[in-house]
């Protein structure tokens, strides 16, 4: 198995695969402090979509939390001036 083929027409060696699931690895934090360098693919791709999953709720909740303050505070204060100009 020298070659997989992905949507399109690219191809990947196994030491391509290899070395994105390392530098996935290496941007979870879950696997990047552990003792072992090395955890498989499949575990690299399971902690992956974990790690996906907890930062989409964690957007959806401080999205449902602004939009809370913004609803509390004039749109014509000096703060719903400030919280704008930090989202745009």
């Amino acid at each position: 198995m020298s070659s997989r083929r992905s949507r399109g027409t690219t191809t990947l060696t196994d030491d391509q695969i290899a070395e994105l699931v390392s530098k996935l690895q290496q941007l979870l934090p879950e696997l990047r402090n552990r003792r072992s360098n090395k955890a498989s693919a499949s575990k690299v791709l399971q902690e992956t979509c974990n790690y996906v999953r907890n930062l989409h709720k964690q957007v959806d909740d401080l999205s449902d939390r602004l939009s809370r303050l913004l609803s509390t505070i004039d749109d014509n204060s000096p703060q719903a001036s400030i919280i704008r100009s930090l989202i745009d």
